[in-house]
């Protein structure tokens, strides 16, 4: 798939799973339901169990899902159900629980899913794409530099590394010069495998690290994913400490760089155990109003030889989400406060640590935050 068809068929994704996890359409009302007959119902669940079997990343799973889908027709589960919205999240309900695959998932539009054509996007189409990225930074929300000289990216996807590089160099050449780095990833649900590799590569030297590979079933292949031996601006290095929030938001490619600096011993991890999504794939359309999100590869980690799917990456540090942050920036200041001599740095950063824990102190007594 080239880059302009994978950006188009990306948003297209976006928007369907926003309808499909909040209900909602693009202008923030209810996504008007269907009425869908005995035909739609079959057809919707033909053309799901037709994608499953061609691409599941695992061919067995694939069956044993067609299987327990098919036992429910015919004991006429589905008999009764006449509501588009409620067909997909039942089918999804009852494939998850023979997959317990957290990527997969059946998704309704009310709008009319476009077919999908081996083609450019038109210009309008790309323009929009590129405006969506635009307006949330590449999904960049906040980058700064916290008391103790401490960097701190919250980091909110992984947007397409060829559309969002520059926003990467400039974050990377702000936080140069800080002593530590904190990357929040607890609101970062995914997003592309070439950002996460562009990032990882500013935290090691110019020696090329493998971060993960990733198998697909349907041309049965396999993409290394390495640390890039030259990056623009200033590496932040190996040697300075970087700690990174989770959440149970936490998922997909957010976990895989979690995973991979876990595995590589090049961060702390600080928060919740992640949502465990480590199968990546891609929209099938069923019909105008149907599709199916099909994981048809897994990640494999060149390391512990396996990933995370359906566990999670669990942090280093088990804390609620919400005191991720104060937990890890007292972690970093202490840190650098081993290294500092006498005097008046030594006295500020002491300060700035008692303010900070008396701060995760209030939180801990205090009604729980969201992050």
């Amino acid at each position: 798939m080239n880059t302009r068809r994978m950006i188009c068929t990306l948003a297209i994704v976006v928007v369907m799973l926003l309808g499909q996890r909040l209900g909602r359409a693009q202008d923030g009302r209810e996504q008007p339901d269907l009425t869908i007959d005995a035909g739609a119902r079959t057809a919707v669940i033909e053309g799901a169990l037709k994608h499953l079997n061609s691409s599941y990343v695992f061919p067995e799973t694939a069956k044993k899902m067609e299987q327990a889908v098919r036992d429910r027709v015919a004991r006429k589960e589905y008999d009764q159900i006449t509501s588009a919205k409620t067909l997909a999240t039942t089918l999804q309900t009852h494939l998850q629980e023979v997959s317990h695959d957290k990527h997969l998932r059946v998704l309704y539009s009310a709008d009319t899913i476009p077919v999908e054509r081996d083609r450019e996007p038109e210009p309008a189409e790309l323009a929009r794409q590129l405006e969506f990225m635009r307006t949330v930074n590449f999904g960049f929300e906040k980058v700064e530099r916290l008391p103790g000289n401490i960097g701190y990216i919250d980091l909110r996807g992984f947007q397409p590394a060829q559309f969002g590089a520059e926003t990467v160099v400039a974050a990377m050449n702000f936080l140069a010069n800080t002593d530590a780095m904190i990357i929040d990833l607890r609101r970062n649900g995914g997003g592309d495998p070439a950002m996460v590799a562009l990032i990882s590569s500013y935290l090691f030297g110019s020696e090329p690290v493998h971060l993960n590979d990733l198998y697909f079933r349907p041309n049965d292949s396999t993409r290394q994913w390495w640390t890039l031996p030259y990056v623009p601006g200033k590496r932040y290095g190996d040697r300075k400490a970087v700690y990174v929030l989770t959440s149970k938001r936490t998922f997909s490619a957010a976990e895989e760089f979690t995973y991979n600096l876990k595995n590589l011993k090049r961060a702390t991890i600080v928060g919740e155990t992640t949502g465990g999504g480590a199968h990546p794939g891609g929209p099938r359309r069923i019909n105008e109003h149907f599709a199916i999100w099909v994981p048809s590869g897994r990640a494999i980690n060149p390391i512990s030889k396996t990933n995370w799917e359906g566990a999670g990456v669990k942090p280093d540090v088990d804390v609620p989400a919400d005191q991720a942050l104060k937990v890890s920036h007292i972690a970093a200041m202490t840190k650098v406060l081993e290294t500092v001599g006498e005097g008046e740095r030594q006295h500020a950063i002491k300060q700035a640590i008692e303010n900070v824990q008396k701060e995760l102190d209030e939180m801990k007594t205090g009604p729980k935050r969201n992050p």
